[in-house]
Formats: C-alpha cells, sequence, structure tokens
C-alpha cells in the first residue's frame, strides 16, 4: 500500500542516488555475490528491523551479501522508471500492489511462477497472491497489508453511550453514521465533530471501503475495461457525503486533509473519530497527550466486511542476473518469524498465516487483536489491475470525489465524471 510519509522526505535524497547505481554488474568471480535490496521501511523500528535481518543474513551467507539501499515512498515510482530505463534497477524492487501493475505490463519485474519456495506459497493466502497476479503472472510477493480502521476517543464514545463495535460485529454504515451524529457537539462553528475524514487522497479509502459492497468501479474486458458507478460504487460515497453535507457530522476542513494532518485536532477533542489506517496507530500511541484514552475500531462494514486492500510488495527486477541468490534471501526475510518482526516494525499485518497467530500480533494492546480479526476481509482491489488506472486515480476520480465529498458537485455530477472522462482516460491507455 503506497503511503505518502513526511519523514520519509529526508531520505529522498539518499535514495535517489542509490537507485541510480544500484543495478546490475558482474561480482568478481572470486568474491561474494551482492544483491541490492530497495527498502522502503520509513519507521525507526521498521528501519532497524530490516537492518538487522540483512545484517544477519550477511553473517551467515558470505558468498551471497546483500545491500541495503534506502528507498522512499515519496517518490519511489518516478524513482524506478527512471531505473528500469537506465538500466540501473536494483535486484530486489520493494513497492506496493497497486503500483507494479505497470511495471509488469511493461515487463520491468520478473514473473516469480514456479520460482517461489513451496513453503513461503504456501503460508500466503491465495487472497493475498491475487493482488500481485496480473494475467497469468505473479509480479510481486505481497508481505504487508493494512486495513482500515477508526481511531476513536474512547471517553467521547463512552460519554455518547456508543457501543464499540469488533472485527466480528463491525458498524453498519447506517450504525456508523448515526453514532456519528451522537458525538457531533458543535456551537458557532466550534465543538466536536463526530468524525473527521482526511481525503487529500481520497481514491484508495473510497474503493477500499466500496468493495463491502463488491463496489470495483473499474472493471477488466474487452480492450481497455470500463468504468461502472452503479448502487455498489455509489454507497460508500453518499455516506460520506451526507455525513458532510447533510448531517453535518464529519468536519468539512478535514477533506483536504491527509491522515498524520487530522492527529492534532483529534488529540484536542475536535474529533470524536478519525478513519485511518492501522499503522497509524503508532503515531497515536507516540504522539497522543498523556492519559489520552483511544481505541481502534473496525471499520463499517457494507453487504460484508470485505474492504479492499494493496500490500506492500518485494518484487525482482527482471534485468537482475542475481534472481536465484535474491529469493534466498527473500525466503530468510520473509519467513513466518522475520514477518513478525517487520510487521511490528511498520505497525502493520504480516501476510503469513503463520505470522499473524503470533500472540505479538494477537494482543489486546494497541488493539492489535482488532486489527488481526480484519485480515480474513482483505481481499484484492480489481480497479488496480486495470490498465489505466494510475491516470484515472489521478486526472479523474481524485478531483471528482473532491469536489463531490465537499458539496460541489452532485451525485449523478459525479457519476458521469467517473465514467465518462474515465472511460476516455481507459481507452487512451489501452
Amino acid at each position: 500500500m503506497r503511503r505518502t510519509i513526511h519523514l520519509a522526505v529526508a531520505l529522498a535524497a539518499v535514495g535517489a542516488t542509490c537507485l541510480a547505481g544500484c543495478g546490475g554488474g558482474s561480482d568478481s568471480a572470486s568474491g561474494p555475490v551482492h544483491v541490492k535490496y530497495l527498502s522502503l521501511a520509513w519507521q525507526k523500528d521498521s528501519i532497524a528491523a530490516n537492518k538487522r535481518l540483512v545484517a544477519e543474513w550477511n553473517k551467515a551467507h558470505p558468498k551471497i551479501q546483500v545491500d541495503y539501499v534506502q528507498g522512499s515512498w515519496d517518490n519511489v515510482h518516478d524513482q524506478l522508471v527512471t531505473s528500469f530505463e537506465g538500466g540501473t534497477a536494483p535486484d530486489i524492487i520493494a513497492d506496493a500492489a497497486d503500483d507494479i501493475v505497470g511495471f509488469s505490463q511493461q515487463g520491468y519485474l520478473a514473473d516469480l511462477t514456479g520460482k517461489l519456495p513451496a513453503s513461503l506459497r504456501s503460508d500466503i493466502p491465495a487472497q493475498s497472491w491475487s493482488t500481485t497476479t496480473f494475467g497469468k503472472g505473479i509480479y510481486g510477493i505481497p508481505f504487508l497489508q493494512e486495513p482500515r480502521m477508526v481511531i476513536a476517543n474512547r471517553t467521547l464514545l463512552k460519554q455518547a453511550g456508543v457501543t464499540l463495535p469488533t472485527a466480528e460485529h463491525p458498524w453498519t454504515w447506517d450504525e456508523f453514521d448515526a453514532d456519528a451524529k451522537k458525538l457531533t457537539h458543535l456551537s458557532g462553528g466550534k465543538g466536536t465533530y463526530g468524525v473527521a475524514w482526511p481525503m487529500k487522497s481520497p481514491v484508495s479509502a473510497t474503493l477500499n471501503l466500496s468493495m463491502g459492497y463488491g463496489g470495483q468501479y473499474l472493471y477488466a474486458g474487452g480492450k481497455s475495461g470500463t468504468v461502472k458507478f452503479g448502487p455498489a460504487e455509489q454507497a460508500v460515497p453518499r455516506h460520506i457525503h451526507d455525513e458532510v453535507d447533510v448531517d453535518h457530522s464529519a468536519a468539512p476542513q478535514a477533506l483536504g486533509m491527509s491522515g498524520s494532518d487530522t492527529l492534532p485536532g483529534f488529540f484536542a477533542g475536535k474529533y470524536a473519530m478519525v478513519p485511518l489506517g492501522m499503522s497509524y496507530r503508532q503515531q497515536v500511541a507516540q504522539q497522543a497527550p498523556k492519559n489520552f484514552d483511544w481505541v481502534a475500531l473496525p471499520s463499517p462494514a457494507g453487504d460484508t466486511p470485505d474492504q479492499g486492500v494493496s500490500p506492500q510488495t518485494l518484487s525482482l527486477s527482471a534485468t537482475s542476473d542475481k534472481q536465484s541468490q535474491a529469493l534466498q534471501f527473500l525466503a530468510f526475510l520473509l519467513s513466518p518469524a522475520h514477518q513478525v518482526s517487520l510487521a511490528l516494525g511498520d505497525w502493520m499485518l504480516p501476510t503469513s498465516t503463520q505470522a499473524a497467530a503470533d500472540p505479538a500480533l494477537t494482543t489486546a494492546k494497541y488493539d492489535w487483536d482488532t486489527g488481526t480479526g480484519l485480515q480474513k476481509y482483505l481481499v484484492s482491489e480489481p480497479a488496480q489491475s486495470v490498465n489505466g488506472y494510475p491516470e484515472w486515480r489521478d486526472k479523474i476520480a481524485t478531483p471528482a470525489f473532491q469536489q463531490y465529498y465537499s458539496g460541489k458537485i452532485t451525485l449523478d455530477q459525479l457519476g458521469d465524471k467517473l465514467v465518462k472522462d474515465g472511460n476516455d482516460v481507459l481507452k487512451q491507455n489501452s
């Protein structure tokens, strides 16, 4: 799942330098084979876990040395384009499932079908593999994933008499709407909003939550695929829009914010609930005022609790002459025990079935158990595998959803923009 992380900006210059010189080149016949591993770890604990595992591997495998390369989520796509076109791509590439689609179609990534260790292949469930399977090939190993949750001020919820949902019994959208109204206490434009939806980048959240109604938006088929905006696609946008523009239980100022931007207002009591990715629990745990009582809850569910997800992935460069050695390291890096370490470092879920059952990831502390309880509901977001999705997302869907959520256009007008303009984009990319 791709993320925009302010802390990663400081690493961008390092990533740019490394990516420019991370490609092939034969090692000396008498020396070790060097495998370049581009990591996008950004949190302190995650970087430490990755570096520790690389050092552990290198100590035990003197003939296969892994060179850790620090990249940045902020600019990895553009840097990879440059490195692929220049023939300098790292051997092992960290990215996200929704970003590797285009690279796989352009032939930049190796097809891993038949090359993966049986233990790794079987430990990651089919629903996770589906996020990196395009056509008949597997172009990435999904290893970390992030369900969307609702971070809430437990004190305010208790005062309002809100029953806390669980992974087994989440809110329905109608129940969530009602509780958001119950939590809203405004006077003269000040006070507490029931919910703050950070919608600076609205497409991922909207599409992933729409999977609970079976809404796909982009459907494969024909030469270019097609965009649809039926009842399944309309449900989630309508709920969010009505919270902002009809019930006034959602803070309008949050629509232009990133997830991190909402946290100061959340800590100050301006927002009772903020829908965020699971990893934001770390920021809340580290930044919340002393004695601030918070809880991480499951997102509201549609007809099912399903939600789309775009896992973090590890791929191999198609031009790498060290794929065999790289796969040996990946089998080590992604063993169940090591996936636990990586998940704890990123405050996310591992795709490994064995790792997800580890006591460290099923504890009630910081609501890890709620997050792991959502694991079985995480499904591939089909729109991301349709050719032309990135352009549709950036040029059509992002401004259209922003206009609709802020009340500037109607639901019908939103549909016209997504479908008519969107189908033109898909045809141009076919």
